[in-house]
């Protein structure tokens, strides 16, 4: 128990103060004990900020690593469902697809996507790269 002494209007007091426990101290004044009650301590309040979302992805040029839509041509076009990101390429120039094949996986929203040729045929292009970001209804394989 700490103890101090007070002087108010010429009077001293010999006051201890003891345990504090749930805001309930334990006080002596002049040897006479008292339970005195503190008020509770407002916490402050933390006000949170959103994270930023992260910027899209650049090339050491500076320039936005998303693929464009190119122009229509002939053939048969596997465009992305969704925004996302591309992590495997399955297909090259040349290679002979089925319909239910699986050309590549595209990553969107912490999922992993499986492509799918949607026609028999053969490769012409490949529009993207592993690590691309494409926005939706961009060109990502054409089969002829």
């Amino acid at each position: 128990m700490k103890e101090y002494k007070y002087k108010i209007n010429g009077t001293t007091y010999k006051v201890g103060v003891g345990d504090i426990d749930n805001n309930v101290a334990k006080v002596e004044v002049n040897g006479i004990p008292y339970k005195v009650e503190l008020d509770a301590e407002k916490k402050p309040v933390t006000i949170v900020n959103a994270p930023r979302p992260s910027a899209a992805p650049r090339t050491q040029s500076g320039e936005k690593v998303i693929a464009k839509q190119a122009p229509t041509g002939s053939g048969h076009q596997v465009k992305a469902p969704l925004p996302g990101t591309v992590l495997s390429v399955a297909v090259k120039p040349g290679d002979t697809v089925k319909s239910s094949d699986t050309v590549l996986v595209l990553e969107a929203m912490k999922m992993e996507n499986a492509i799918h040729a949607g026609r028999d045929g053969k490769v012409a292009s490949v529009n993207v790269n592993p690590g691309d970001a494409v926005l939706e209804g961009a060109l990502l394989i054409t089969l002829e």
